[in-house]
């Protein structure tokens, strides 16, 4: 697809420096009056699944585990001895998806472009700044679509209850960010695998070694996380600031875009076992999950560490939102600027491979995830989940690795600690940093004037640059933090959802000098909390500001509130509830794998075998139904 020099992702800079949409090479597609079906199957891609290794065993039936319990004393041990589970092609999504007839479908490239234009503003930090009074008619049709997004579900009818057994299943995890995106994700497929399950982690190969020391099947995907985090840093978000920032930002974007299917349908990298994902769990930045999910037939369910599904409640930690009646409405313009941004990749690789039919409307795109099972993984302590989510949605907690319970610390380290007072906490994490060595002045004078100690985590800004380190600094290269942060007086950081999470469960206060995207949002909601400052941004940062930020959290009725948080989290097993969120989510009808290289003996052989075990019997008639389909195409 050819690229024009002057698309930014769907932007490009205009006079008054807001951003508006850039027209792209036009998409050839087909105008369906009807609407698009969303429900391929899975036989309809067969031609680019490749079979499964039969192995020696003639078992070819999925195993079962029982459903996740809230605590963690059962495990899966038995297979099921239930009658009443089905065996068919899942429903990934809506059993309609019917083309509503908006006008944004209708206007030319031009006019999205003014649209956008009178619309949105891209702010200095990186945020969408989303003008209700210019946007009546657009918000009026966005606002139908979501209200199509919200009709109500019939969970009873979808979803495995939890007194239910389930299959053992092999589940895809697609995670897109830093370290601090995966971490979570990586409690959570530990437990998942822990109740039968097996998951391969699908992320950058940065944390290959990460993925594989906690005992997870990883497989890479494109883009590079700190290529990633520079963007972000530099642009103050998703949204490019400039024209120098096209080819960076797509070419990441393609890379992670088009390592998805591979994620989900090759063999293991090493071993060279065969693997096809039934489940796939993903964030929303790993873009084009719901499209493979469409072409597997397989069923999806986002979890994310950041609100991503509208709500009246709060606008979307990338926008900035003035009226509280447009907070909804944000949501659904952050989709619809990225739709139009990302749209010519996702139609390729819909059309190249996945063999799926392009999208050729916003309106049949829902982009939203509004009608997808969410689970977000922060605290209902911290922010509680909003009255309009639906049973769709659930916060299920902060999903912790604990990596700290087998860490050794260096004995340098410990004795620093022991010479004196509780430390202050100062690092950025996977943040970039321009000024680092203004930075590090800042930080080492605000702690002087204040008489703290002080702990610098270089991170990937390489903080701490100094020749002579003055006795209350140590200079940190690599620690987990729930070792560390108990150990701390409190925590100044860039506002990582999962570094947030560490401070809040340790008791400490904490600051946070955000750098773009969603660390505003949980700057915000500590400070309303009362468990620290109002948020620092990383551009406004001085000697004067950070010392009264660390003079607010050394009070010692804020360590009150922060202790008091932190007894409600710790309290609290986001791991489990979110395993138990995936589990109560999975549809009644669950997907087979594919089985081209099997005869009829050992098909068959298969399923009476599975009966004898107690699976569900009625699954023969899946499997011959899919073997004749294999064989003659006729079914």
């Amino acid at each position: 697809m050819a690229v024009s020099e002057n698309e930014i992702v769907g932007f490009q800079e205009v006079k008054d420096s807001s951003i508006v949409v850039a027209p792209e090479a036009e998409i050839a597609v087909e105008d369906r009056r009807e609407g698009f079906s969303r429900h391929s199957s899975m036989m309809e891609i067969s031609q680019f699944r490749e079979s499964e290794d039969v192995g020696t065993s003639s078992q070819r039936v999925l195993e079962y585990s029982k459903t996740a319990p809230v605590g963690f004393d059962a495990y899966v041990e038995h297979l099921i001895e239930s009658h009443e589970v089905n065996y068919q092609r899942s429903k990934t999504e809506k059993k309609e998806t019917p083309k509503h007839d908006l006008k944004l479908d209708r206007l030319s490239e031009r006019e999205k472009r003014k649209m956008i234009e009178n619309l949105v503003k891209i702010q200095n930090d990186g945020t969408v700044e989303v003008d209700v009074a210019h946007s009546a008619s657009v918000a009026s049709e966005l606002l139908e679509l979501d209200a199509v997004d919200l009709t109500p579900v019939d969970i009873e009818s979808t979803a495995v209850e939890l007194n239910k057994s389930i299959p053992r299943l092999k589940i895809a995890m697609l995670v897109v960010g830093t370290r601090g995106d995966v971490q979570p994700f990586l409690a959570f497929a530990k437990r998942l695998q822990e109740f039968g399950h097996h998951v391969r982690l699908a992320t950058h190969s940065n944390f290959c070694t990460f993925v594989k020391s906690a005992g997870i099947d990883f497989y890479p995907l494109g883009g590079d996380p700190r290529i990633l985090a520079g963007y972000m840093a530099r642009n103050k978000g998703f949204l490019p600031s400039g024209p120098a920032e096209i080819s960076i930002q797509r070419k990441q974007l393609k890379a992670i875009i088009d390592s998805l299917l591979s994620a989900c349908t090759e063999p293991d990298m090493d071993s060279g076992v065969p693997f096809k994902a039934q489940a796939i769990i993903a964030n929303p930045p790993a873009y084009g999950h719901a499209h493979v999910a469409e072409a597997l037939g397989v069923p999806l369910h986002i979890f994310f560490t950041m609100p991503w599904t509208p709500t009246d409640e709060f606008p979307h930690p990338l926008a900035h939102v003035p009226q509280s009646a447009g907070y909804r409405l944000s949501y659904l313009i952050v989709d619809l600027i990225i739709w139009w941004g990302i749209r010519g990749f996702i139609n390729d690789f819909r059309k190249k491979k996945l063999k799926l039919s392009p999208i050729a409307y916003f309106s049949t795109y829902h982009g939203s995830i509004s009608h997808l099972p969410t689970g977000y993984m922060w605290s209902p302590h911290l922010v509680p989940k909003p009255r309009d989510w639906g049973s769709l949605v659930d916060v299920v907690g902060y999903c912790f690795l604990n990596l700290g319970m087998k860490y050794q610390p260096k004995e340098e380290l410990v004795h620093w600690i022991q010479r004196g007072t509780k430390p202050i906490y100062i690092g950025f994490g996977s943040m970039p940093l321009e000024g680092a060595a203004k930075t590090t002045d800042i930080i080492l004078e605000a702690l002087r004037e204040t008489g703290q100690r002080g702990i610098i985590d270089r991170g990937w800004g390489d903080l701490g640059n100094i020749l002579e380190v003055p006795d209350n600094i140590f200079l940190l290269e690599d620690c987990p933090h729930d070792w560390l942060f108990p150990l701390c007086s409190a925590v100044v950081h860039h506002g990582g959802a999962g570094t947030t999470a560490t401070g809040l469960r340790a008791g400490c206060p904490t600051a946070i000098i955000p750098f773009f995207g969603d660390q505003f949002f949980w700057g915000e909601r500590i400070h309303q909390v009362g468990v620290g400052p109002a948020p620092i941004p990383i551009s406004e940062l001085t000697v004067e500001v950070l010392s009264n930020s660390i003079k607010f959290m050394l009070d010692p009725e804020v360590k009150l509130r922060a202790m008091e948080l932190a007894k409600k989290i710790e309290n609290e097993d986001g791991v489990a509830a979110a395993v138990n969120a995936f589990h109560r989510h999975l549809p009644t009808e669950l997907p087979l794998p594919l089985l081209p290289q099997m005869s009829p003996q050992t098909l068959l052989s298969g399923c009476f075998y599975s009966s004898r075990s107690g699976v569900v019997f009625h699954a023969l008639h899946s499997f011959v139904h899919q073997f004749i389909y294999i064989c003659t195409g006729l079914v």
